[in-house]
């Protein structure tokens, strides 16, 4: 789902991509500068209940996680430690989120969604890593329907209408759903990948 916006956003920006190239600031820079301000938001604002506001500044930033692929095209320097360096600060963005979230629904006497905000926040992790050793020995794992772009726009999406007024148990079943969402992902995942190598004829045991 979020694929598709991704590249029609990516052509909107494209003007403030290349702006900011002439300005003499690189992707890295900017992926860092976006990584920072949604932790910002999450951590100061969401966490202290302030959800509307605290996601208004996340979605801000989110969008300096699409400037920074934007600009490494425009100035011709994709490769993988771009790659490598918005993959490992996605984690520390969505761990501030999920983080914020639980320090919140702890504080307003939600426990449930208090222990789904944590659910997401390690299958979260999981579902990423999972592709990630897939693809580390030899194989692939982007199957699942709760891709990090998808979880992120949900919960988002969730907790800035909280923001706005609608029951907190609305942000606590969308936070369950999204817990369950990435576990049957990561299960995908692991049961896509042991095709591929029974497929091989390679299947073994674990080492020890």
């Amino acid at each position: 789902m979020l694929k598709h916006l991704r590249t029609i956003v990516g052509k909107i920006l494209r003007p403030v991509a290349a702006l900011l190239l002439r300005l003499g600031l690189t992707p890295d820079v900017v992926t860092v500068i976006g990584t920072l301000g949604a932790m910002v938001g999450s951590l100061g604002l969401i966490a202290r209940g302030q959800l509307f506001a605290g996601t208004m500044v996340i979605t801000f930033f989110v969008l300096f996680d699409v400037l920074d692929g934007t600009m490494a095209r425009l100035a011709g320097t994709s490769g993988p430690w771009g790659a490598f360096l918005d993959s490992v600060l996605d984690r520390f963005a969505d761990g501030a989120l999920f983080s914020a979230l639980a320090i919140h629904l702890v504080l307003t006497d939600q426990p449930v969604g208090a222990a789904a905000a944590l659910a997401c926040l390690v299958l979260g992790s999981i579902v990423p890593y999972t592709r990630a050793k897939a693809e580390s020995i030899g194989h692939t794992a982007t199957v699942g329907i709760a891709e990090r772009g998808d979880r992120l726009l949900i919960a988002l999406v969730a907790t800035g209408l909280v923001g706005l007024g609608l029951p907190a148990v609305v942000l606590v079943v969308v936070l369950v759903v999204l817990a369950l969402l990435s576990l049957a992902t990561a299960i995908h995942r692991m049961l896509h990948v042991r095709r591929q190598i029974v497929a091989a004829g390679r299947a073994g045991g674990t080492p020890s």
